[in-house]
């Protein structure tokens, strides 16, 4: 039921401590004041008292009539007699009436009674004496309470939604660096390592600050020597290859010998070339106006040349792409396709109003569906790679992070059977 977001539920905890202080601070106040407020009714009540006895015992007996009557009409007071029994009535039971009868008591004498109205508790009946005989005088409560009542409400509330306001202002200046540590954490993790924290601020957002920067700092720094011991190393053991290759091709005689050793190598070439690609630094490549379509089906005439055969199915057309590693992307989605699938493998391309989607399909056993996103991280192979092929584990790495780095995605899916991996890459505005 509570709000999912930091800055809502401190607030409400802000808002609800602030309704349980207010709470605490008016019944404090309440108590504080009932004794003064009881004095201060009693003195009005009193003064009413006299003054309508007086008023009574100085008016002739054939105008009393008249006086009562304009005491109700023009004041709310009325003058009722006392029955004999109600001379026995048991003293007020609420607080605040007991302590008014007590004052009462105190002005008009210890035979004062006092009670409140048993039907709507809207008056309080006062007992005096009117010669021989004992009276009620019903006096209004409307005229004893306090006049500003709702004005004092509204300047409280009034007061809790400024208190709400400033609350929310300043917890959301304290949650703001949060937001901004939760931004530069998300472009750290696509690999921007330059992303950096203002450090300004309070102690404890400024320790923060300046260890998460030191954090990217050390990360960008680990990036570049992994970068740079696999770079080094793809790099020196090519040189080694081709003289190996070039020995192979020249001493070995027997055919097939020969072949099988070649073929080794060239798998150990592709092998130091995705290295080489894994290592490179990441940064989004420029924009290009591109036939897809001729890049494809140059792509599938270039595996069919290795006995590799690929089928293209529909088009794309021209369109704006980062053209620097589509055709790895692709070319390695082929690869993986007929070195862990099963043929036939198809190249599907379809376009719609924003992108552009190239999907690449074989009939091979698929993979279970638990890593089908673990399948596009670096260095992961699965069961043997589905087949007991071997491979570095880089090829859907790379495609992963050229989708990227485009603003695309890389989505595998199964199908039945077979695996099916979507490139969806987002068009760019024509110039």
């Amino acid at each position: 039921m509570l709000p999912n977001t930091l800055l809502a539920r401190t607030v409400l905890l802000i808002g609800a401590l602030l309704l349980i202080s207010l709470a605490a601070w008016l019944t404090l106040f309440n108590l504080a004041e009932r004794e003064p407020r009881a004095h201060q009714i009693a003195t009005r009540a009193a003064a009413v008292v006299k003054l309508s006895r007086a008023a009574l015992l100085a008016a002739q007996p054939d105008r009393r009539q008249a006086l009562l009557q304009e005491l109700s009409q023009q004041e709310g007071i009325r003058i009722v007699p006392m029955e004999p029994e109600e001379a026995f009535l048991p003293p007020p039971e609420q607080s605040m009436q007991r302590l008014i009868w007590r004052e009462l008591q105190t002005r008009l004498g210890e035979d004062t009674l006092l009670i409140g109205d048993v039907e709507d508790n809207e008056a309080l009946w006062i007992s005096f004496q009117l010669g021989p005989d004992d009276y009620w005088l019903v006096l209004p409560r409307v005229a004893l309470r306090p006049s500003l009542t709702w004005q004092w409400m509204g300047w409280g509330a009034l007061t809790l939604l400024l208190a709400f306001a400033g609350g929310w202002v300043l917890v959301a200046r304290i949650n703001r660096p949060l937001r901004d540590a939760a931004t530069v954490a998300a472009r750290v993790g696509r690999g921007e390592f330059d992303a950096r924290l203002n450090e300004q601020g309070p102690d404890e957002i400024a320790a923060l600050a300046q260890a998460f920067n030191r954090m990217s700092a050390d990360l960008a720094e680990q990036e570049s020597q992994r970068a740079l011991m696999l770079a080094g190393l793809s790099h020196d053991l090519r040189t080694p290859l081709t003289r190996l290759r070039l020995a192979v091709e020249m001493q070995v005689d027997d055919p097939n010998e020969r072949t099988a050793m070649v073929q080794d190598m060239d798998d150990m070439d592709t092998l130091t070339r995705q290295f080489m690609e894994f290592a490179r630094p990441q940064q989004e490549a420029a924009r290009t106006t591109l036939d897809i379509d001729a890049l494809c089906h140059e792509l599938a005439d270039s595996f069919c040349q290795r006995g590799l055969v690929v089928t293209v199915r529909g088009a794309a057309g021209l369109a704006r792409l980062p053209a620097e590693g589509l055709r790895r992307a692709i070319g390695n989605l082929l690869e993986n396709a007929h070195r862990y699938g099963a043929p036939p493998v198809e190249l599907e391309l379809a376009r719609s109003a924003d992108a552009v989607c190239i999907t690449v399909s074989d009939r091979g056993p698929g993979l279970p569906d638990a890593e089908l996103e673990a399948a596009k991280r670096p260095f992961w192979r699965g069961n043997a790679a589905r087949t007991g092929a071997q491979g570095t584990g880089l090829g859907l790495a790379i495609v992963e992070r050229y989708a990227q780095l485009s603003g695309g995605s890389l989505v595998l899916s199964n199908r039945n059977p077979g695996l099916a991996a979507r490139l969806s890459l987002p068009l760019a505005a024509q110039a």
